[in-house]
């Protein structure tokens, strides 16, 4: 599928707008059923994959939960290295964390530093790009762990948040691609 038009009203139309959830006044994205569809997740990785390429990759960092989803077959198919970044106290053994704040608190991610290196330029899959605290994160935790930034890939961005304008400095001139707008 190479028409971008195609693609975005493919992914478009199997996103699933929830009114009030999880709280009231929200519009939550459910993406479960572009999952369901098999041509849409097939294109949705196809599309990811692309971006990997282009971005020079050589392993793929999946952001928990959805970006695990998302993250591990463009992995397969480029025949790169999947990476999870997880939750706090989630992985065993020693970890790299990164703390971040939230609007209301503050959380903390981790990665097996090991399975980064020197040689290696990450991409970074999520779903959704919000306010960007998540993804400034772990472009954080990938530097400290040695690897080169290759560019963060969501399949959409709420660019009311403001995430893209957070981003920029944690990025370094590493590109940010959005499938999706909203």
């Amino acid at each position: 599928m190479s028409d971008h038009a195609d693609l975005s009203g493919l992914l478009l139309s199997r996103i699933r707008d929830v009114a009030d959830y999880p709280e009231p006044g929200v519009m939550f994205k459910d993406i479960t059923p572009l999952l369901a569809d098999p041509k849409a997740f097939d294109a949705l990785t196809g599309a990811l994959v692309d971006v990997a390429h282009r971005a020079g990759a050589t392993k793929v960092v999946g952001l928990e939960a959805r970006g695990f989803i998302l993250g591990a077959p463009v992995a397969v198919r480029a025949g790169l290295g999947f990476i999870p970044v997880r939750k706090a106290g989630k992985l065993p053994g020693a970890t790299l964390s990164q703390s971040y704040d939230l609007e209301y608190g503050s959380a903390e991610i981790e990665v097996h530093a090991e399975d980064l290196g020197a040689e290696d330029r990450v991409l970074v899959v999520d779903d959704v790009l919000a306010t960007g605290g998540t993804a400034e994160a772990s472009l954080q935790l990938i530097r400290r762990a040695g690897a080169e930034v290759a560019g963060l890939a969501v399949l959409m961005e709420l660019g009311f948040l403001g995430g893209r304008a957070r981003l920029e400095p944690a990025l370094a001139g590493a590109p940010l691609e959005a499938l999706l707008k909203v």
